[in-house]
């Protein structure tokens, strides 16, 4: 028989943590296939902090680097700069990103940094338990706002990718989202374009990920993709911020 699908050469086969109904799963196999297609997977460096995907140095099938909370971009600058020929990225989720790493991933992108970040946002802390994020919507619920985040008392959720295109070194800045399969092959061609950014020396690059999350969220994994859409959508707008054409 012909085969029409095969898992990717860029993870390897280690069976994954993830919950179900996790799109983490989702931008793995799309990093992976991303790393296999352009043959960069034997000279690139992956970057995790602590997050959900605090143990993804057992999937992807490259060289990866445990870094402390919020500190990938960090950590990837140093590994970067000693190993120009290395293809470095970070896989950081939005609590890590947003919050504890805010400064991180600020200056990296101010500095134009010559790395690719793939920002997991899925609008709460997942391994943690939960907890109001950064970029956890007004009204939403969760183990530190049961009644739903109010603007009074937390502010809006801050938009990083907006932020981050402001930036001079910021050379690509991107949102998309897997919650339908349109979406996915959307993902991957952008993802591809931030990795090939890297590749031709252009600058800073980031693609920030739609994904979410049924546990913390405490919604059936299906009705989750439609709570994306319906949701994080209309105020995280799926498009590029800088760098598209």
């Amino acid at each position: 028989m012909e085969t029409v699908f095969k898992k990717t050469t860029g993870l390897t086969e280690k069976e994954t943590h993830y919950c179900p109904g996790c799109t983490h799963g989702i931008i793995h196999r799309l990093v992976g296939e991303v790393l296999e297609e352009l043959e960069i997977t034997g000279k690139t460096i992956g970057i995790v902090p602590v997050g959900c995907a605090v143990l993804a140095y057992n999937y992807f099938n490259c060289d990866v680097q445990q870094a402390s909370h919020g500190r990938a971009p960090a950590v990837a600058t140093g590994v970067k700069r000693v190993l120009p020929d290395k293809v470095v990225f970070t896989y950081q989720g939005d609590g890590d990103l947003a919050s504890i790493g805010t400064a991180e991933i600020v200056h990296a992108a101010a500095r134009g940094e010559k790395i690719t970040t793939i920002f997991v946002n899925n609008c709460i802390y997942g391994m943690t338990g939960g907890q109001m994020a950064p970029t956890t919507l007004l009204g939403q619920k969760s183990t530190t706002t049961q009644a739903g985040r109010k603007l009074e008392i937390s502010g809006s959720p801050i938009r990083m990718s907006e932020m981050l295109a402001t930036l001079d070194g910021a050379k690509f800045v991107e949102r998309v989202s897997v919650h339908n399969p349109a979406a996915v092959r959307k993902a991957k061609t952008i993802i591809k374009k931030a990795f090939e950014n890297q590749i031709n020396g252009t600058g800073f690059s980031i693609v920030e990920v739609l994904s979410t999350c049924p546990t913390n969220w405490g919604i059936p994994p299906l009705e989750s993709l439609e709570w994306l859409e319906k949701n994080m959508i209309p105020h995280y707008p799926l498009g590029n911020m800088k760098g598209g054409k």
